[in-house]
């Protein structure tokens, strides 16, 4: 668990997530399309798509981007459009084991762009199940700490089926089992808890430490062009990096 923390510090120190409003609103449709092309387009019926909403409200994503986003997912009159989710698994420098989660509307274009992105930046694509066996997928729920004291937080998590709770910065975050993911966050959300989001994730089991500068810097690089790339919704990664080591990288 303390490397996919360190993980995360190092996204939130690099910037690198979303940099880009238009990258925020892009994901966060891809995503509502899937949810809703899944499971239906009624967002009470279908927890994927409802926390997709969630979470593009959350970044102020206009209702209309939303309904559009519902109807391409739905096959609805002019927006109609599909999108197919693939996960590529690969190697950055030093070892350290990438995970990538693409939404895209032509496979062929994407796998060209992600292996080229790997190749650029020192790394290579893996095949199949040559990565994910090293982490396993985890649901994962955000809740600002100004909201709520931290053991009653802990104990409302607990009771709804949460395996952990974690304190970051500003942020309670709290982790449960892939298949517990919605049933927790309904249940905090019946207690009135606010949350800033919720998703999936990546967990490493274990984590690769990473003490030279360049060598970190090309994973950072290649983590960065991933997450560029329009096709790519996440990027996951069992690299740890010294605090005082990533404290000298430039942003």
């Amino acid at each position: 668990m303390a490397g996919h923390s360190k993980w995360s510090k190092v996204k939130r120190f690099k910037g690198a997530i979303d940099a880009k409003r238009g990258k925020i609103f892009s994901k966060l449709s891809k995503e509502i399309t899937i949810a809703a092309k899944t499971g239906g387009g009624d967002p009470t019926g279908n927890p994927r798509l409802r926390s997709a909403i969630q979470a593009a409200r959350g970044q102020s994503m206009p209702n209309d981007n939303i309904e559009r986003a519902i109807k391409r997912g739905t096959g609805e009159g002019n927006e109609a459009a599909r999108f197919d989710e693939i996960v590529y698994e690969g190697y950055a420098a030093g070892g350290v084991a990438v995970i990538v989660e693409a939404a895209t509307d032509n496979k062929n274009r994407t796998a060209a762009e992600i292996r080229s992105i790997f190749v650029k930046n020192n790394g290579s694509l893996a095949s199949t199940g040559s990565v994910s066996y090293m982490f396993h997928k985890k649901g994962q729920i955000t809740v600002p700490r100004s909201s709520i004291n931290e053991d009653q937080i802990l104990e409302l998590a607990l009771d709804a089926g949460a395996e952990e709770l974690t304190t970051a910065e500003d942020q309670y975050v709290i982790t449960t089992s892939h298949d517990q993911l919605y049933a927790v966050a309904e249940a905090l959300k019946n207690a009135a808890v606010t949350t800033d989001g919720q998703k999936f994730t990546f967990i490493p089991d274990t984590t690769v430490p990473v003490a030279d500068e360049s060598v970190a810097q090309q994973i950072l690089r290649l983590c960065d062009a991933l997450e560029d790339d329009d096709d790519v919704q996440n990027v996951y990664s069992n690299l740890d990096i010294p605090d005082e080591l990533l404290a000298r990288l430039p942003a």
